[in-house]
């Protein structure tokens, strides 16, 4: 509905089910299946798109991987964002290039504090270190290259999104869609661990934002944080899971990890007080919403529905939401 010509690429999805598939994405955009890592066909794609405004949130996004396959990790992470960088320098079209990172970038020494945009960047584990890095990255490309050509570059960094669609390994909302429709009890590795738990709409909401205030206006900050509103409670692993398998309509059941596995910080929590300050962003979804959305969403999955017309249902609502809070 905000009328864009969309050209995507991406590695072919690598679950069944996926949402690639479940909401037709084939049909409704250009898909073009490629390597982040393969920096000729990023610039195929690049100059068969060209485009006016990138939002790059192809990534390796998860931790656990990330720890099995640390070089993989980095070389899609940092060098798949150079190549997508080095892609665009002198495209005649381009206006705006948003990097999608992760509230994982900073330095997190767990005291306890909300990450703000100004906090030194860091990152333990492979994925937070290699996302960090890619925050350097489009930061030099932005310095030494695509400010001269005009275009605008920022990056955004998300909290831990959740909502339908979503069927990634070791992923909390995923791993209780399985362990429901197996019947086998949930494994919880880090019952404890709180985060600043946000709807995708409500993250795409703000990325789209961003970008569009980047595009039309000059003076907005380069880096910005969207995750739950200020007075948000981080909710546990625990109490996250209870609540979607309340939602979901079954007892909130599960059994600790004998082995969590890799380490992963216990807190963290961003601010993103900014966002809502200079782009007039607010959740729309948090907290009991968020969790019945995306109830509503793998229920309709485990009924057979239309889920790509349930995903637009669910966009368009969100949409009229939206529109309610901001007009």
């Amino acid at each position: 509905s905000m009328g864009a010509e969309v050209t995507g690429f991406s590695l072919a999805p690598e679950t069944d089910p996926n949402l690639f598939e479940l909401a037709g994405i084939a049909g409704a955009v250009r898909s073009r299946f490629g390597d982040l890592r393969d920096a000729e066909a990023v610039r195929r794609a690049v100059d068969g798109a060209e485009p006016e405004i990138v939002l790059h949130m192809a990534a390796q996004p998860l931790v656990r991987r990330s720890y099995v396959d640390p070089v993989g990790t980095f070389e899609t992470n940092v060098m798949g964002t150079v190549n997508l960088l080095d892609a665009l320098r002198g495209a005649e079209t381009l206006r705006t290039v948003l990097v999608v990172t992760t509230d994982k970038v900073y330095e997190n020494t767990e005291t306890g504090i909300s990450f703000r945009e100004e906090d030194p960047l860091g990152g333990h584990d492979p994925y937070a270190a290699s996302k960090a890095a890619a925050e350097i990255v489009t930061s030099s490309y932005a310095r030494s290259f695509l400010d001269e050509q005009g275009v605008r570059v920022a990056t955004a960094r998300g909290g831990n999104v959740i909502g339908g669609g979503d069927f990634s390994e070791d992923r909390l909302v995923p791993d209780i869609w399985r362990a429901l429709k197996a019947g086998r009890p949930l494994v919880l590795r880090n019952p404890a661990s709180a985060r600043p738990w946000q709807h995708v709409l409500d993250c795409l909401c703000g990325y789209f934002t961003y970008a569009r205030g980047l595009t039309d206006r000059a003076g907005l900050p380069s880096a910005l944080n969207f995750g739950p509103p200020p007075d948000a409670p981080p909710l546990t692993v625990a109490a996250l899971a209870d609540a979607v398998q309340s939602a979901l309509g079954t007892d909130p059941v599960w059994e600790p990890a004998n082995d969590a596995g890799p380490r992963e910080m216990m807190t963290l929590e961003i601010d993103s007080r900014k966002a809502r300050a200079v782009l007039g962003w607010k959740d729309q979804l948090a907290g009991t919403p968020c969790v019945s959305w995306l109830a509503d969403w793998y229920r309709a999955l485990n009924t057979g529905d239309d889920m790509r017309a349930r995903t637009l249902a669910q966009i368009a609502a969100y949409e009229k939401l939206h529109r309610g809070k901001t007009s």
